[in-house]
């Protein structure tokens, strides 16, 4: 019987995880994928927003401002790359400076520091590849980029390490009352808890049906973006907004915290699957884009991809006790800026069901810190250091990143491994460069194999089925 289950591993499921790890408590995470942080959270704009677009009084607000300032420490003490860049909101017309008074007002009403309007020719002396067209802007300097999927994989094997389950490929299909909380049926087997917490994404509502809830109904909403070599990384050093609408934040320029350049991303509805790119989609996003910046070759593209967004009818983050069945907590709605707020979220959670009858004890130690080698940031004497102790990390497998095999065996060694090809590449980065996977991969593909005891051909791209080698292969790998 565990004290609380999660159900999800993106990044709100793993602050969770990582806030409830804290105390002497039993938790385990169920994830329907074979890996953490393979949904939304790796496929969304990377940005700790600063907090000016939530309406005033909403949890969107409340939860914005402090998740940013939580996420700062966080990613110093796991040792996830992040960037506090600032932001800009751009204005070109007069309906346009209203929304940039508008938006001053609420971000000065939810507590957001150091907010101010420039001239569209002062923020060209920071930002001098922004539109000639720009009149007004306003200056965000807390906003920040962050590297989305190894800040969720931080929270989530830090919980691990101070004791959290974790279960891949165990997707929900039956949750029941039982005599102490309730059972959970999955495709990985039965699991019993006093608590759940449902963190599904865009499946949330799908889960909360489970157990008869049908107080909110998500409407999953899919963005579509380019992802641009890094010789546009220095194109803009602040993520350049334009005004929002009811569709979202609006079609983005920004840098990104490996080096590239990100645009995007639309809003249209879609299925929660649904991350297949459209050519209307992505030429949006050029004909936006270059609204705002001008200059971005779109040539130097070097991937293109789409995210599913876990918008709901309520317009708010949805975090509360289901109103079904006590005990069941939802965390869902988690539209944009469920990434800037998420471990403001657990706590909130964690607080509730404290009410709610949870014991909160803090563990007597807690393991809060986490250090990852990147070979390619280190200098020569430090490299030169580290390829002594173990000549592995003197083998380069991606040139374009620089990621070497020691940082992959590095990784396979963790509390929560990757088991498929993009789960190294989110990880360590190789196949993140320009040439995607392309002189790396099947180099990435047997070392996997090589360490799970498997043959070449079980490693997939992504989920079990996404194989990349097929046929008869028994005698070769025999």
């Amino acid at each position: 019987m565990q004290d609380v289950i999660i159900i999800g591993c993106g990044v709100v499921g793993a602050a969770c995880a990582y806030e409830l790890a804290r105390y002497q408590l039993r938790v385990s995470i169920l994830e329907a994928g074979s890996d953490a942080a393979a949904g939304t959270t790796k496929a969304n704009s990377a940005i700790l927003h600063a907090g000016y677009d939530p309406e005033p009084g909403t949890l969107m607000a409340r939860l914005n401002v402090e998740g940013v300032r939580l996420a700062e420490e966080i990613c110093n003490k796991l040792d996830v790359l992040y960037r506090k860049c600032g932001s800009m909101v751009l204005a070109f017309d007069e309906e346009d400076r209203a929304c940039l008074r508008t938006l001053l007002e609420r971000g000065e009403q939810n507590g957001v520091p150091g907010l101010r309007l420039l001239s569209g020719d002062e923020a060209r002396a920071l930002e001098p590849e922004i539109s000639g067209e720009a009149v007004e802007v306003l200056l965000a300097p807390g906003a920040a980029i962050v590297d989305p999927w190894d800040y969720a994989l931080a929270m989530a094997e830090t919980a691990v390490r101070n004791g959290v389950s974790f279960h891949r490929s165990c997707r929900v299909t039956a949750i029941e009352r039982a005599a102490e909380g309730f059972s959970i049926a999955t495709t990985g087997g039965v699991f019993r808890s006093r608590y759940i917490i449902n963190a599904a994404g865009v499946y949330a509502g799908e889960v909360h049906a489970l157990v008869g809830g049908r107080n909110f109904s998500i409407r999953p909403s899919k963005g579509e973006y380019y992802l641009l070599d890094k010789s546009e990384g220095n194109r803009v050093g602040r993520i350049i907004f334009q005004c929002p609408s009811a569709a979202g934040k609006g079609v983005l320029v920004s840098p990104t915290v490996h080096g590239n350049l990100l645009a995007g991303p639309t809003a249209e509805p879609s299925a929660p699957d649904d991350t297949a790119n459209t050519a209307s989609g992505l030429e949006t996003v050029r004909r936006l884009s270059a609204r705002s910046v001008p200059g971005v070759r779109f040539r130097e593209n070097i991937r293109n991809f789409a995210g599913v967004r876990a918008n709901s009818d309520r317009g708010d983050f949805i975090l509360e006790e289901s109103p079904a069945v006590p005990g069941f907590f939802n965390a869902a709605g988690i539209c944009s800026p469920g990434l800037s707020a998420a471990p403001a979220m657990a706590r909130y959670l964690a607080e509730r069901m404290g009410e709610r009858g949870l014991t909160l004890r803090k563990r007597e130690s807690f393991i809060d810190s986490r250090r990852k080698t990147r070979f390619r940031h280190l200098d020569d004497e430090a490299r030169n250091e580290l390829i002594a102790k173990d000549p592995r990390y003197g083998r380069v497998i991606c040139r374009c990143e620089t990621v070497t095999e020691g940082e992959i065996l590095e990784c396979l060694r963790q509390p929560i491994p990757p088991v498929s090809i993009n789960g190294v590449k989110r990880r360590v980065g190789a196949g993140m460069g320009r040439c995607q996977g392309g002189f790396c991969g099947p180099r990435v593909q047997e070392i996997l194999a090589r360490e799970l005891g498997l043959r070449p051909d079980q490693i997939p791209l992504e989920e079990p089925g996404s194989w990349i080698l097929t046929g008869e292969t028994k005698e070769v790998w025999s």
